[in-house]
């Protein structure tokens, strides 16, 4: 592979090191510093590196917690305004650092594992981000819970044990994540991914008888989505049920709305005895 691409495919940014290790032979690493620019000794870079990728470098470090999140797709609404890095050492400053480093990370990228990537985030981020990137690290890469728990015994770790013990696995995207913690942070109790008979499955029902559903970007994308929704809207009406649809920027954007006219619907009970 040519050195320009191999240094693309690294995110733009790498040590001359490695394209020595890589089996690059010194003129060619000479010839690829000409294009590329040198941020510190032994560091080669392009324009468009990946800033993160170029900060793990120049401070010895490894990118984790939020700013990994995109590396592994894990859901994150709102991208850091400062980098996260790993790093075992106390030197440097203009990041947030993590001291703590488990598990070893991608051999080629300064990056992480992403058990520590989820472990950082445990620690470090609010709900429902800390909650958000966890839920998806065991749902889509298979990270064990076990296994965090069992990293999560001294007792600083005591922030990071409860979000652990608020994890709801049912949820399947970011937003379901944010209303779960919407309800729950306000006492709104919910059962989520329930299959009602004639109905299929919904997102949250609320005492028996609110559907709460949550629809992502590509709903309706077609005829079809809209034809199947209206019917599921009316079989939930003639069988007694009450329901509220949200979009993400909903939950986002106007929590309070969201609650008050949950909270309407709840008083007023259900329609009828089905």
């Amino acid at each position: 592979m040519d050195p320009l691409a191999y240094l693309a495919q690294l995110g733009g940014v790498a040590r001359t090191s490695q394209f020595l290790s890589a089996g690059y032979s010194r003129r060619e690493v000479a010839r690829l510093a000409r294009v590329a620019f040198q941020p510190r000794r032994g560091i080669l870079a392009l324009p468009d590196c990946r800033p993160e990728f170029l900060a793990a470098l120049q401070h010895n470090a490894r990118v984790s917690c939020a700013s990994a999140a995109g590396h592994y797709g894990l859901w994150l609404r709102n991208p850091p305004a400062r980098h996260h890095l790993a790093c075992t050492h106390g030197h440097g400053r203009g990041f947030i650092r993590h001291r703590t480093v488990r598990f070893e990370g991608p051999a080629e990228l300064p990056v992480a594992a992403v058990e520590d990537v989820v472990l950082h985030a445990l620690g470090c981020l609010a709900p429902p981000a800390s909650t958000a990137i966890a839920t998806s690290a065991l749902r889509l890469l298979g990270v064990p819970l076990e296994l965090l728990k069992a990293e999560l015994t001294a007792d600083r770790s005591g922030t990071a044990r409860r979000v652990l013990q608020d994890l709801d696995l049912r949820a399947e995207s970011i937003v379901e994540v944010d209303t779960q913690h919407l309800l729950r942070a306000n006492g709104i109790g919910y059962d989520a991914q329930v299959y009602l008979p004639g109905i299929g499955r919904v997102d949250f029902l609320l005492e028996g008888f609110l559907i709460v559903e949550v629809d992502g970007f590509a709903f309706h994308s077609n005829r079809k989505a809209l034809r199947r929704d209206l019917q599921r809207n009316n079989a939930a009406a003639l069988s007694g049920f009450a329901s509220l649809h949200y979009m993400p920027e909903d939950i986002w954007f106007e929590p309070e709305r969201v609650l008050a006219e949950i909270r309407a619907v709840l008083a007023e009970g259900p329609r009828h005895t089905r």
